[in-house]
């Protein structure tokens, strides 16, 4: 059976005429005019089917029925009010800052993306995005520094949280006066390993990535360790030597022809993008938020 619900200000004035005694200060407290306040009560007392306010020539009181209704009214708009104060929590929380951490690859190249949709869909949220090789976005998530991060590391350390939020490759690329450019031959994995590399630091997730999957391997010492995609990039494009670098960010120079792609037979770096987090199971919250944005943007290309 459906109930015709109160008004909540009707119910104020009835609590109004409780606390001061009569329905004209009610209604002045309420900034309701008198006939006003006083067709809502009589519609209120027609829908309870009992008189709520005594009547008289010097003001109105409350009867016997009209105090115990005023009462639970009072009760009613406590409760009222705490689902107020929960909402604008809950806004607050939503307008809370956002600390996140990404490791080189994914920062300049998903993240801009990533971070201009969320900010169209929370321009109340403030975002701190913070720059590091995987290792330390780890740390930082584990310290509690950043509130989630986006690594692409193989493995995720324990007890931190992860989900797979997108996928990417790693490539050889060489600049195309490189001997290995005019090969008909696929490279072997050994040749791969036997050669100097330019290589990211260790820590950075494609460091890890290439040492694993040659680590059955005889290496040779790296050619240069540099701290970024594009200190590498722009090294390869010198002639200083091939590197093993993410298809993010070659993408742009191989399709100009400023880089080549080597084959590599039997290597295949295929490998995940995660978001990674501390605490729950389920990310809850403006992280939350983002790490669902990022897997549909993920699922649509």
């Amino acid at each position: 059976m459906s109930r015709k619900w109160p008004e909540f200000p009707v119910l104020e004035l009835l609590v109004g005429v409780d606390d001061h005694g009569s329905l004209s200060a009610a209604a002045r407290l309420a900034g309701m005019a008198q006939p006003n306040a006083s067709r809502a009560i009589k519609q209120l007392e027609r829908q309870f089917g009992m008189t709520l306010l005594q009547r008289s020539p010097t003001g109105s009181i409350l009867t016997p029925q009209g105090t115990v209704i005023a009462h639970w009214a009072r009760r009613v708009l406590s409760d009222a009010c705490r689902l107020l104060d929960v909402a604008e929590g809950l806004r607050a929380e939503r307008s809370a800052e956002l600390t996140v951490g990404a490791s080189m690859t994914v920062a300049e190249h998903l993240m801009p993306g990533w971070l201009g949709q969320f900010r169209r869909l929370h321009s109340d949220v403030t975002i701190h995005l913070q720059v590091h090789n995987s290792t330390q976005v780890f740390e930082r998530i584990n310290n509690r520094i950043c509130d989630v991060g986006f690594v692409e590391s193989p493995t995720v350390p324990r007890p931190l949280k992860s989900l797979t939020v997108a996928r990417d490759r790693l490539v050889v690329v060489v600049h195309p006066t490189h001997p290995w450019a005019r090969r008909r031959k696929a490279l072997s994995v050994s040749e791969l390993a036997l050669t100097p590399l330019l290589v990211r630091e260790p820590g950075s997730g494609t460091r890890t990535t290439l040492d694993v999957a040659l680590q059955e391997y005889e290496r040779a010492a790296p050619l240069l360790e540099l701290g970024s995609a594009a200190a590498i990039r722009t090294s390869v494009l010198a002639g200083v030597g091939p590197a093993v670098m993410s298809t993010l960010a070659v993408a742009e120079q191989v399709a100009a022809g400023e880089l080549k792609v080597i084959d590599v037979d039997g290597l295949e770096l295929d490998r995940v993008l995660r978001a990674v987090w501390r605490g729950a199971r389920q990310l809850d919250g403006p992280a939350g938020e983002l790490v669902r944005l990022v897997r549909r943007v993920g699922a649509e290309n």
